[in-house]
């Protein structure tokens, strides 16, 4: 039995209905950084067109955000991303992207509430923006997975300097994805799904 059917079982009243019911909605969220991927990966695996809160990048918000890695992004998320995935007929992933810079952290308590687990996303050309979101999630207790976005398909650090740089504790699992291929966001996401499982199960 996968860990998406075990962790839908309990909704089930037989195993010979849960295929006429509805897919258990599963609320994730995926959280990160400016400019490391997350409007890109939500649209990537995204099964309806994702609706994004995108706007345009001003002469004032470059001289905030730094684009020195991301020349040519001309956009950037101000609300959220959302999008969803049915996994097997018995769970149906909802994505809600976070917004990436510090002011508008204001959002990320509406944007998490009820959400079985996130996926930070890392640019390891630039660990500082990621910790925000790591502490987000250790701060209260919210399953999570660190996700190395492997761009122009190469990441500039190893999982166990990420890692050890991030400094999280060996139950947060780190992978390499790119967040530009559906199955490869696919793969990152059941990472969580599961470490949501075992939390329940504990």
């Amino acid at each position: 039995m996968t860990p998406t059917e075990q962790l839908a079982r309990g909704t089930a009243a037989a195993a010979g209905q849960s295929a006429v019911r509805p897919p258990l909605p599963v609320k994730m969220v995926i959280a990160g950084g400016f400019g490391v991927g997350k409007t890109t990966a939500v649209g990537s695996i995204s099964e309806i067109e994702p609706l994004t809160t995108e706007a345009a990048i001003t002469e004032v918000a470059a001289g905030v955000d730094d684009l020195t890695h991301t020349p040519r992004k001309t956009t950037t998320t101000v609300a959220m991303d959302f999008g969803c995935i049915t996994i097997d007929p018995t769970l149906k992933l909802y994505l809600f992207g976070t917004p990436g810079q510090e002011r508008f952290g204001f959002m990320w308590d509406d944007i998490v509430e009820g959400a079985v687990g996130g996926l930070v996303i890392v640019d390891t050309r630039r660990l500082d923006d990621c910790y925000a979101a790591v502490d987000y999630f250790e701060h209260r207790r919210i399953p999570f997975a660190v996700a190395l976005n492997a761009f122009d398909g190469r990441v500039d650090h190893s999982m166990e300097e990420v890692r050890w740089a991030l400094d999280v504790s060996e139950h947060v699992p780190v992978v390499v994805f790119d967040a530009r291929e559906r199955g490869s966001v696919r793969d990152a996401l059941l990472v969580v799904l599961e470490l949501a499982l075992a939390r329940t199960e504990a």
